[in-house]
C-alpha cells in the first residue's frame, strides 16, 4: 500500500506538522511518493466511551443493521467504540478493517424485570458474581451492571441489588483483571459503587458534592452521556401517571444535570464523551456529545479531549499521532478548539492507515 501524508496542525498540541502513514501507522520520516490526502486541523480519531453496538430499542439487531451503526460512527470520526451492554455478540465487527475498533462489555446486568425487557441479564444477587464471571470472559476487559432503574413498589429509582451483592461484584471482576461500570441515574446507589472501587459511571445524575469528593479520591471516571440526559423530561412523563414519585426524580435530576456534571468536571473527575446511541439514539453522534458537554461550561478543549486523545489513553490505545502510532486520525477544515461545530464535518478520516471517509 503506498504511503499517504496528512498535514496541518496536529492536535492536542496544535504544532503544524507532516505526518506520513506506512503499513497503518504513523512516521514523522517524509516517504518519497507519499499521497497526500488531506490537510487542516489533525485530531486522534475520535472516541464513543458509551454506546451500544448490535442493540436497538427493542434488542438485538442483526449484522447489517450493527454494520450500518458501526460505519455511521466511523463517518462521524469515532474510531474507537467502547461498547456499554449489548446482547449480541459483536466479536465480528472486530475483524472488520473498515470499521472502528470495538471494546466489548457483553451483555448488560440487570435485577430481574427491573429494566428494558431483552436488553440485559436479569439477575438475583445470590447470582451476581457468577454473572459478573461469565460476562467478564465475554467482553474486553470490562463488565456493565445496571446500578439503579424504578422499583415498582416504591415507585421510584431504587439500587438493583443490596450493598453487598454490588462490593461482591465488582470484586470479582477486578480478580479476574476486568474493570467494572453501571448505569446510575439517582443517588442511593452511588456511595455502595465508589466505596467498592467500580471504576466508571455512567450518567451520573444523582451525584453530590461528597460522592463527587469520593470519585476523586478513588480515580472514578465519568461518561455523563449528555445528550441522553436530555431526555430525562419524556421519561418522566411517560410514567408518571403511574409512578409521580420517579417521574419527579427525573425532572429534577434533568435540571440539575448541568451543575452536577460541571461541579465533577471543576472537581477533576475525568469525564469522557459518550452518545448512550443504541438504544432511542441513533449512532454517529459523537460531535453533537461534545458540543453538548461544552454547552455546561466545559471549555471545548476539555472536552474535546474527553472524545479523543484523553479517551483514548484512558481505553489503552495512542493518545497522540506520534511516531510508529496506529495511523487513526480525522481532519477538519478548521480548528474544533475554536468552534466545535466543525466536529459535525470531518473532510477526511483515516483508520487504520486507510482513508474510510
Amino acid at each position: 500500500m503506498p504511503a499517504l501524508r496528512v498535514s496541518g496542525p496536529v492536535l492536542p498540541d496544535g504544532e503544524a506538522r507532516d505526518l506520513y502513514v506506512v503499513d497503518g501507522r504513523i512516521t514523522l520520516e517524509p516517504q518519497a511518493g507519499a499521497e497526500t490526502v488531506a490537510s487542516g486541523w489533525v485530531v486522534p480519531g475520535l472516541v464513543d466511551a458509551h454506546c451500544h453496538i448490535g442493540l436497538d430499542e427493542h434488542g438485538e439487531v442483526d449484522h447489517e443493521a450493527t454494520e450500518a451503526q458501526a460505519v455511521a460512527d466511523r463517518d462521524a470520526g469515532a474510531l474507537l467504540l467502547r461498547d456499554c451492554g449489548s446482547p449480541a455478540d459483536t466479536r465480528w465487527v472486530q475483524d472488520r478493517e473498515d470499521l472502528p475498533r470495538l471494546i466489548r462489555m457483553g451483555r448488560h446486568l440487570a435485577r430481574t424485570r427491573r429494566y428494558i425487557r431483552d436488553y440485559a441479564w436479569e439477575v438475583e444477587p445470590q447470582d451476581l458474581t457468577a454473572y459478573v464471571e461469565q460476562e467478564a470472559a465475554r467482553g474486553d476487559g470490562w463488565v456493565k451492571l445496571v446500578g439503579d432503574w424504578i422499583e415498582r413498589d416504591r415507585g421510584d429509582l431504587a439500587p438493583s441489588w443490596p450493598a453487598d451483592a454490588f462490593t461482591a461484584a465488582i470484586e470479582t471482576a477486578h480478580a479476574l483483571g476486568a474493570k467494572v461500570t453501571a448505569h446510575c441515574f439517582g443517588t442511593e446507589v452511588l456511595p455502595i459503587l465508589i466505596d467498592a472501587g467500580i471504576d466508571c459511571i455512567e450518567h451520573g445524575t444523582g451525584l453530590t458534592e461528597d460522592l463527587i469528593d469520593g470519585m476523586v479520591a478513588h480515580g472514578t471516571a465519568l461518561v455523563p452521556t449528555a445528550m441522553q440526559l436530555n431526555n430525562f423530561p419524556t421519561y418522566a412523563d411517560a410514567a408518571g401517571e403511574k409512578f409521580p414519585a420517579y417521574a419527579a426524580t427525573m425532572r429534577d435530576l434533568h435540571a440539575r444535570r448541568r451543575d452536577t456534571i460541571m461541579a465533577a468536571f471543576e472537581a477533576g473527575v475525568p469525564i469522557y464523551a459518550g452518545t448512550d446511541a443504541g438504544g432511542v439514539l441513533p449512532h454517529g453522534g459523537i460531535a453533537g456529545e461534545v458540543a453538548e458537554l461544552a454547552s455546561y461550561g466545559i471549555p471545548v478543549t476539555d472536552a474535546l479531549a474527553g472524545a479523543s486523545w484523553k479517551a483514548r489513553e484512558w481505553l489503552g490505545l495512542n493518545g497522540t499521532l506520534e511516531e510508529g502510532a496506529p495511523a487513526d486520525l480525522v481532519v477538519y477544515d478548521a480548528d474544533p478548539r475554536q468552534d466545535v461545530t466543525v466536529l459535525t464535518s470531518p473532510s477526511r478520516v483515516v483508520l487504520r492507515g486507510r482513508v474510510v471517509a
